[in-house]
């Protein structure tokens, strides 16, 4: 469909493993040049980050963008396409928030939640922009939780001795508890959103 869609355009379909994959997004990032790339799996190439979250500048009275180590001038043309063949793929939230997700293989009553999203989105920016934010919020939580309950463990099996005793174990037993209280507050705050959205999105079924 994005092949036959671009086709007059001048599609370039590149892969990850392909050797020049970056000069050639390169050149259709300046030249205005839609690319599809194909077939990634789970994490995405850190190279894309800036590009993912449109991070563009003016320099010299041009719009340009940071590729890497490279800076480059952006055309606001230039359109970017990713495809997987992975049936049930899980990306992280926040590569999630970054990208349209589009299932070609999705039913109707999803097509309907997602056409539904966007509509929200452009009559009720602030949010789905709350949602997105708290999403990222979430995972940065979730990797610092990861971070005290290795923390724990690293404590655990290093101490010797009666570990009440253990003020570094305490230190970080206590951080913990504090850490997940927050998390749990956060978490009735997105709950609260989510059914702010979802009010929201049943109002506009009929359209």
């Amino acid at each position: 469909w994005i092949k036959n869609m671009e086709k007059a355009n001048n599609l370039h379909i590149i892969k990850l493993s392909d050797s020049d994959f970056v000069r050639t997004l390169e050149n259709c990032i300046q030249f205005g040049t839609p690319v599809l790339l194909e077939n990634i799996g789970e994490e995405l190439d850190p190279i894309l980050e800036s590009l993912l979250l449109k991070q563009t500048f003016k320099q010299g009275g041009s719009l340009c963008i940071k590729l890497g180590d490279s800076t480059i001038e952006y055309s606001q043309d230039f359109k970017f396409y990713i495809t997987t063949k992975l049936r049930n793929p899980h990306y992280l939230p926040e590569t999630s928030v970054k990208v349209t997700l589009l299932n070609f293989m999705i039913t109707p009553e999803g097509l309907q939640d997602q056409l539904l999203g966007i509509v929200v989105a452009k009559e009720r920016p602030e949010l789905e922009e709350e949602k997105n934010a708290l999403i990222l919020q979430g995972a940065e939580n979730k990797r610092q939780l990861k971070e005290i309950e290795d923390k724990i463990l690293e404590v655990l099996s290093s101490s010797k001795g009666n570990i009440l005793e253990d003020e570094t174990a305490i230190k970080v037993l206590s951080s913990s508890k504090k850490l997940a209280n927050e998390i749990s507050e956060k978490q009735a705050i997105a709950e609260e959103t989510e059914i702010k959205i979802d009010e929201a999105r049943m109002g506009y079924t009929k359209i």
